[in-house]
């Protein structure tokens, strides 16, 4: 072991007793508590890894010492031999605690803001990003999450042309932040009688929620319009202005919130949708110079770039950025095969940065 990563090890695990010490000893409370008790956790894995390598270190230089002991021949053969197995097991330890020290993402604690929008296709996008958004509510659930459904904008088929939805829990934009992208569907249409498959897409954002702290929204840099919430084809649903397009002037972004009967609950949840675009604005400029550096197979999370493929008529998915297809299409609809898609996605992302930080 290197002896600068030797040096970090040593202040990690001293970082960890004092924490230790600090929280057993009740001597902070509050907010302080919350910070230093989630760096204690944190910290309490890569402890576990450097311990667990540290005591096979031990254990392979000791049967080095009793196999070239001499002493008696059968037993300095099966040290040796246990040796062996042991030393096998180095590289993968010392890969573990590679993996644990890599810098993690500041928003993956996040809770997330999902969006769905119907791309190429007319109504059988629609009716695909309907069921997309259906699947991450599902997978959500699975997981234990809550989800508020913040706006959502139907056809008159039941599809979707965009829907959005504030995702909370553990760890929510971690594993749902490569999601990111465009979908592809290829399926039979229900209104196709000659049984042609068609192809369509469907567009997934996924942004960290953002907080009043993290950006600051001039009034003056808004433009915000009050409208009637329509329904499927325009139908009129509301007889009162509630709805609210809210426009930010110096990105030109806008955001059309008519999911709540109240004006004032649309406006909140608009800002909320716009403050957390902008943060992702920002955060994708922080994160420029170390794309620079390397280019993540996983991509770039971009809405414009296909990252997965769902055919129907063959009953597969296929995650394009790692080349994995599963042939449980229905099972990943559900949510309940998503993860392995998702876990596949993290894998290779990790290995990724590993690679970069050890070139």
């Amino acid at each position: 072991m290197e002896r600068a990563l030797h040096s970090n090890l040593e202040q990690l695990i001293r970082r960890h007793r004092e924490l230790r010490d600090t929280l057993a000893g009740n001597k902070v409370s509050g907010a302080d508590f919350a910070r230093l008790s989630k760096e204690y956790s944190d910290l309490s894995p890569i402890v576990d890894d450097i311990e667990a390598l540290r005591r096979v270190c031990r254990e392979v230089a000791s049967l080095a010492a009793m196999a070239q002991s001499g002493e008696d021949p059968e037993l300095c053969a099966l040290a040796a031999e246990e040796m062996r197995s042991l030393r096998e097991k180095l590289p993968g330890l010392e890969a573990n605690l590679r993996a644990a020290l890599l810098p993690k993402d500041v928003d993956d604690a996040r809770n997330a803001i999902l969006e769905v929008r119907a791309g190429t296709g007319g109504e059988e996008a629609a009716l695909f990003a309907a069921r997309l958004f259906r699947m991450y509510l599902r997978y959500a659930a699975l997981r234990g999450w809550r989800y508020e459904i913040l706006d959502l904008s139907e056809t008159e088929l039941g599809g979707v042309k965009e829907a959005r939805a504030l995702i909370s829990g553990s760890e929510v934009f971690a594993r749902l932040k490569f999601e990111s992208g465009v979908h592809r569907v290829q399926r039979v249409p229900e209104t196709e009688a000659a049984g042609r498959i068609h192809t369509s897409a469907a567009t997934v954002a996924v942004l960290p929620e953002a907080q009043d702290v993290d950006v600051k929204i001039d009034d003056r840099d808004l433009r915000i319009d009050v409208f009637r919430a329509s329904g499927p084809g325009g139908q009129s649903v509301n007889t009162t202005d509630s709805a609210v397009r809210i426009t930010h002037l110096p990105t030109a972004l806008v955001v059309v919130q008519q999911d709540e009967k109240s004006q004032h609950k649309n406006k909140a949840k608009a800002l909320k949708v716009l403050r957390s675009r902008l943060y992702e604005i920002e955060r994708r400029k922080r994160d420029l110079a170390r794309a620079a550096e390397r280019k993540s197979q996983v991509g770039s999370g971009d809405r414009s770039e296909r990252i997965r493929t769902y055919n129907f008529p063959q009953g597969r998915v296929t995650d394009h950025r790692v080349n994995l297809t599963l042939h449980r299409i229905e099972k990943v609809m559900s949510g309940e095969a998503l993860d392995e898609l998702i876990d596949a996605v993290l894998t290779d992302d990790k290995a990724a940065r590993l690679a970069a930080v050890e070139t």
